[in-house]
């Protein structure tokens, strides 16, 4: 028995069918409907931070606007909502009827051509992933291309952040203003708002976010996964050994964005709607916060993380509705200075080592907590180290480095 406990401790996938075991059986069996709606609002927020665990932890990358690729799938699928909630029945009593409610608040007469093809659910489905995808692109191949990256990077995702959320605001007969888009009912007739949708939302965001996670550990596991956390820690000496860094952090960030964009068409179809207050800097900050407690190396633990600190928001903000905020500051500063490796690094330096019957865990470096080999499999030992050529980086290996000379396929 204790063999086989050791074996499921040691075995890097037991963390994944735990975590699947607690959102799809326990909580489903031990909470009303409006707990497991609100749990199913806060794993939305997860894929974001399992995103950011490959763009930060893994790609050594911080952004701060990754609410804009959440808002943005989150209002590709509230125009779809929207539209289906407006047809000319429902909205007979209006000037024109059949175009959404804050438009014809706004006295426009026609719907827009840009929400046209938003009629039809599979373009709505194409655009929650396609339009995060493209802005993150563009962004990041203007930045990483100039090898603009640290804390510029980050200033410049806030303004992105800031530039989006006072665009929508300000075209408040397009998007709805500062009120979001509301009243979102149904999608192709089902009726989105029953407990019985509810517990199929749910079911259906759990399955979404571990098939994200399975996604994101087999890129770790992958040549890809080894040459990020090359490039966080020795970026020069992947440089010199061929390899395009921006390319690698374009596909991150790439991929952050569209995890981002699904979990904002979950939001809007679990909760029914979607505003510029999930777009802007604050509620960026707070998804990094998510990855930050649950471990930025921990692809499990960015979701322990998004947990812990919603439930504690939620709890804080019933229980003491005058001091809630500094509670939660509170408990954001508290777990950073005390487990700076967040929740994972918890796991791992205490809990697991105590289960397996040893004094302290293995000696890893900074990227133990994670499901993919460490960076010191992979980054060079000296900055100062000898070089054997640089004639010809792309084929010439760098002495030290455990890269091969080849161009990898991504």
């Amino acid at each position: 028995m204790k063999a086989f406990k050791d074996e499921v401790l040691r075995n890097p996938m037991a963390s994944i069918v735990a975590l699947t075991v607690l959102l799809a059986v326990v909580f489903p069996a031990t909470m009303d409907i409006f707990r497991l709606n609100l749990v199913g609002k806060y794993l939305t927020y997860a894929f974001v931070a399992v995103g950011l665990v490959m763009l930060w932890g893994y790609g050594g990358v911080l952004s701060l606007g990754q609410g804009v690729f959440f808002g943005l799938g989150g209002y590709a699928m509230a125009m779809f909502l929207k539209l289906e909630a407006s047809d000319p029945e429902s909205t007979k009593i209006q000037s024109t009827p059949g175009i959404p409610d804050f438009m014809d608040w706004n006295q426009i007469t026609a719907l827009p051509a840009l929400w046209e093809p938003f009629k039809h659910l599979p373009f709505a489905l194409f655009a929650v992933v396609a339009v995060p995808v493209l802005l993150a692109f563009i962004v990041s191949y203007a930045m990483f291309k100039r090898r603009v990256g640290g804390v510029y990077f980050s200033i410049i995702t806030q303004a992105v952040a800031l530039i989006l959320t006072v665009l929508i605001i300000g075209q408040q007969g397009y998007t709805g203003g500062v009120n979001g888009m509301t009243d979102l009912k149904t999608m192709l007739g089902w009726d989105i708002r029953t407990d019985s949708a509810k517990y199929t939302l749910y079911y259906v965001c759990v399955a979404l976010l571990i098939a994200s996670i399975l996604l994101c550990r087999w890129i770790q596991k992958s040549k890809a996964g080894t040459l990020l956390l090359a490039m966080r820690d020795k970026e020069d000496r992947v440089r010199f050994s061929g390899y395009d860094v921006a390319n690698f952090r374009i596909f991150t960030f790439c991929l952050a964005a569209g995890l981002a964009g699904i979990g904002g068409a979950l939001f809007s179809l679990q909760v029914g709607f979607m505003s510029p207050s999930f777009v802007g800097i604050v509620p960026s900050i707070e998804m990094v916060i998510f990855a930050a407690v649950g471990g930025r190396m921990s692809l499990v633990g960015a979701v322990y993380g998004t947990l812990l600190i919603n439930f504690g928001k939620t709890y804080f903000s019933e229980t003491f509705p005058d001091l809630w905020l500094f509670l939660m500051a509170a408990l954001f500063i508290g777990v950073v200075l005390a487990f700076p490796e967040g929740l994972a690094g918890v796991w791992e330096k205490h809990v697991k080592p105590r289960l397996l019957g040893k004094g302290k865990s293995d000696p890893a470096p900074s990227a133990k907590a994670s499901l993919a080999p460490t960076a010191e499999t992979v980054s060079a030992p000296a900055v100062s180290a000898p070089l054997k050529s640089v004639a010809d980086p792309a084929t010439e290996p760098v002495r030290g480095v455990g890269l091969p000379a080849t161009r990898p396929a991504v």
